[in-house]
């Protein structure tokens, strides 16, 4: 099994942690100190030895921070987690309700006067200067510091240092060598010397090179520094890539990754025009060391982002053929599912069989996240992980949330379907379809290039709003080709500012959840292209529209089908008749047979 049920927040250990927290800020002569989730490359998934925010507090999510002061520490997470969080920290932390309460006005609240200290490999030069405007008219100061949870961290696991692996121009679709060029070649257009690129998927992107240092992700942690020219330094382990010397060329300078620090002002120093940092993404210790080297630079959007969230047709091939062989996986295991006895079934089983499923692929290299399995109550959980202490009977009348996917040589994947034990509640028939109406809005919408995520995200809420419901989590993100399961810049929210493109691949899920009762979520992977005009259509107009990727049934019984209008019935009957077609050669006879009754016409 990639999954482990293991607990892993263990909220008693939380006081005790804390306190030698305040006594490592006492013995710094700081006031407070700040502890994010991400490490410093600045990605979203962390290795073991990086998880600060979870050894400290217990919180376990993908996303948020601690703020740690005298008198209060406070756990600041976003509407995914506010379930999670309660369950997951001591009484010694107080959840805070972030976006709507930021960091520096509640450090003000909570503090007079003082000093707040943090890493400045850990943060970004955007965070800290916005938590400094912040905090301007105050008699707080923040001060970089040495880690003080680093500090007092025992039997802290090591860095990875795991070999990385080419990723063959079959799947990758063009080679490092003309990515570099371009990305050069741009960089010199814009009068930029170089780019510092800290996020390891946008340098695996580049390199062409896949890794293994973060769970369920296949990345490889370094840094790199792009320049003009098209050549790249790059600092990594040198157990990972001394054995790809041939793959990366003579163009890519190795170094030891420890020395990134201490040695990437040497590597740039002969920059005549300014370095590119993404103040979003480029630590702010990156920006002081090249300001201490007299090292102009400039903020600008990462070079790597824009082109590696347009995919290829190459990697849309991949991502195609991967969806096609996780889409049967799935089904194997629907029509597995369907046939047991349900209420002598645990959450646990159904995460172990639906891996069992994706493994006998024989292509399956990793799990693209923990799956969630979350039953009843537990479904509310919008990140919800099975444990064996959380491990849950399935019962008559639970919805099932079961949101899972897998990584392959040629794809990642990404597919949420809410599944069904007995009878099921009226009012969450109900929530079921407007939730399956939303994902039908975006699934059809043709819209005009230029918008972004933030325009049309709200037509996947719509029809929840209409009841007076909602849900607290975008309605959909980026996707890479055989990288991160969460992928930006691109993405469908009321944040998502960029505009999409074709090739971008992103995920349609909304979802309803009432919390101690029961949740709901239904998800497809998207690829965005060109539409065809049609009849009467502006001539010097483009329009784009979404091709969906994920073909697997939806639960046609959890339907209350005179809620939908006629388009929508139509909607969903050739997306089950496309399952079928497209599915019917890759499942097994017996489960050939569940998918022709599971896609039969409403």
């Amino acid at each position: 099994m990639f999954q482990d049920f293991k607990v892993t927040a263990r909220p008693e250990q939380g006081p005790a942690r804390l306190a030698k927290l305040r006594t490592a800020m006492a013995d710094a002569k700081i006031d407070g100190f700040l502890i994010p989730r991400a490490d410093a490359h600045q990605g979203e998934y962390v290795a073991a030895c990086d998880e600060r925010l979870a050894w400290l507090t217990g919180f376990t999510g993908s996303a948020g921070f601690c703020v740690v002061l005298p008198d209060v520490a406070g756990v600041f997470v976003d509407g995914r987690y506010r379930t999670q969080v309660k369950e997951q920290v001591a009484e010694c932390f107080i959840p805070v309700d972030w976006p709507e309460v930021l960091p520096g006005p509640w450090i003000a609240q909570h503090l007079t006067n003082g000093h707040v200290g943090f890493d400045a490999r850990l943060y970004t030069a955007g965070q800290i200067s916005a938590l400094k405007t912040a905090l301007k008219d105050t008699n707080v100061t923040l001060e970089p510091c040495n880690n003080l949870v680093d500090q007092i961290w025992e039997n802290r696991p090591d860095a990875p240092s795991n070999p990385v692996v080419a990723q063959p121009l079959d799947f990758a679709g063009e080679s490092s060598a003309d990515k570099r060029a371009r990305l050069g070649n741009a960089l010199a257009d814009a009068g930029h010397s170089a780019a510092v690129i800290t996020l390891p998927d946008e340098i695996c992107w580049l390199l062409n090179i896949r890794g293994s240092d973060i769970a369920r992700n296949p990345l490889a942690q370094g840094f790199a520094a792009l320049h003009a020219d098209g050549k790249v330094d790059l600092w990594m382990g040198p157990g990972k890539v001394q054995h790809l010397t041939s793959h990366l060329g003579p163009d890519v300078t190795l170094h030891a990754q420890e020395s990134f620090w201490t040695t990437l002002t040497t590597a740039l120093s002969d920059a005549t025009a300014p370095v590119r940092l993404d103040k979003d993404s480029v630590p702010f210790a990156v920006q002081e060391s090249l300001a201490n080297a007299n090292i102009a630079t400039v903020f600008d959007v990462a070079p790597c982002a824009l082109p590696k969230a347009r995919k290829n047709i190459t990697e849309i091939k991949g991502m195609q053929d991967a969806h096609l062989r996780d889409g049967a996986a799935v089904v194997n295991f629907l029509s597995w599912f369907d046939g047991q006895d349900k209420t002598a079934l645990t959450e646990i089983d159904l995460v172990t069989k639906l891996e069992e499923s994706r493994r006998a692929t024989n292509a399956l290299l990793e799990i693209s996240f923990d799956t969630i399995a979350g039953a009843g109550p537990n479904g509310a959980i919008m990140h919800y992980r099975v444990t064996e202490d959380s491990n849950r009977q399935l019962q008559n009348g639970d919805l099932i949330v079961l949101d899972s996917g897998g990584q392959y040589r040629d794809g990642t994947t990404d597919i949420t379907r809410t599944l069904a034990v007995g009878d099921i509640a009226q009012d969450a028939r109900e929530a079921f379809t407007r939730v399956l109406q939303g994902m039908i809005a975006v699934s059809a919408l043709r819209w005009p290039a230029g918008l972004a995520g933030s325009h049309i995200e709200a037509m996947g809420r719509a029809p929840l709003w209409q009841a007076g419901q909602d849900f607290d989590h975008g309605l959909g993100h980026g996707v890479g080709a055989y990288l991160c399961v969460h992928e930006g810049p691109q993405r469908l929210s009321r944040a998502g500012d960029i505009p999409l493109e074709p090739g971008m691949i992103l995920s349609n899920e909304p979802g309803y959840y009432r919390p101690g009762a029961f949740g709901i979520r239904i998800e497809n992977l998207l690829v965005v292209e060109k539409a065809s005009p049609l009849a009467g259509s502006d001539a010097h107009r483009t329009m784009l529209q979404f091709q969906t990727l994920t073909f697997v049934p939806i639960d046609r019984t959890l339907i209350v089908q005179h809620m939908l209008t006629r388009a929508e019935v139509d909607w969903i009957d050739r997306y089950h008749a496309t399952c079928r077609d497209v599915l019917r050669d890759k499942v097994t006879k017996d489960t050939l047979q569940w998918l022709e009754r599971a896609t039969e016409p409403l």
